[in-house]
C-alpha cells in the first residue's frame, strides 16, 4: 500500500512524540560544541551533510550475521550512534553482540567507528576503523533521499587484525521509519557474501 506524503510525516510525528527528548548524555566539560543525535538540540547540521539527514540518531535493534570463519550463521543486537557537533561530517558508532534464540545477550561481537563525509556532488566517503584490527574506506552515493549504497576503495588490516576483503553496504529507510541495512563481503574464495543485515528502531533523535 502507497501512502501519501502527508501520512509519512504524519507517522514520522507520531514516533518522534517517543525520541525527540532524547539525546545523548554529555560527558565532561569541553569548549567544543557537544556532539549531538538530535537534530531538534545542539548545533545545526551542516548544510552539506543534507543529504545524510536522515541517519542522524541513535538506533538499535536486532540482525542477521554470518560467521565467514566458522561458516556459521547467527543472530545479533546492535546499536548505532549517528551524531554530529556542526562540523561537515557525521561521527559513526556502532557495536554489537551475539544474541540466543530468545534474544539474550551471549558475547560481545563487532565494533567500528569513523566518519561520513559528502562532497558537493553527492559522493560519499565511510572511513572506518574496526575493533577487530582493520581500516576501510567506503565510496557511494545515495540511491534516494532516504537510501544511500557504498563500497569498498581500500581495506588495510593491521599486522594481529582478522583478515578481512572488501565489501559493500546498502543503508535506507523503510516506510515504518526504521533504519535497514544489508553488508556483503568478499569471503576467502573472492566471492561477495552476505555477511550482516540489521533492521534498527530510532530510540534518539
Amino acid at each position: 500500500m502507497t501512502r501519501s506524503g502527508n501520512e509519512a510525516i504524519s507517522d514520522a510525528e507520531q514516533r518522534a512524540q517517543q525520541t525527540a527528548g532524547k539525546n545523548l548524555t554529555p560527558v565532561g566539560d569541553l569548549p567544543v560544541p557537544p556532539d549531538t543525535a538530535n537534530l531538534r538540540e545542539g548545533p545545526d547540521l551542516h548544510s552539506g551533510l543534507l543529504a545524510l539527514l536522515p541517519m542522524v540518531g541513535v538506533w538499535e535493534g536486532q540482525g542477521e550475521g554470518h560467521d565467514p570463519v566458522t561458516g556459521d550463521d547467527y543472530q545479533f543486537g546492535q546499536q548505532i550512534i549517528v551524531s554530529h557537533d556542526g562540523g561537515n561530517y557525521l561521527v559513526w558508532q556502532a557495536r554489537s553482540w551475539v544474541i540466543d534464540d530468545d534474544g539474550a545477550y551471549v558475547r560481545p561481537d563487532l565494533r567500528e567507528s569513523g566518519f561520513w563525509r559528502i562532497s558537493e556532488d553527492d559522493e560519499i566517503e565511510l572511513l572506518l576503523t574496526h575493533a577487530e584490527g582493520s581500516i576501510e574506506l567506503y565510496y557511494g552515493r545515495p540511491l534516494t533521499q532516504t537510501s544511500w549504497n557504498l563500497t569498498t576503495d581500500v581495506t588495510i588490516r593491521s599486522e594481529t587484525g582478522s583478515h578481512t576483503g572488501g565489501a559493500k553496504r546498502l543503508f535506507g529507510l523503510v516506510p515504518d521509519g526504521d533504519l535497514a541495512y544489508v553488508e556483503e563481503r568478499v569471503d576467502a574464495e573472492g566471492e561477495l557474501t552476505p555477511r550482516l543485515s540489521a533492521k534498527l528502531r530510532r530510540v534518539v533523535g
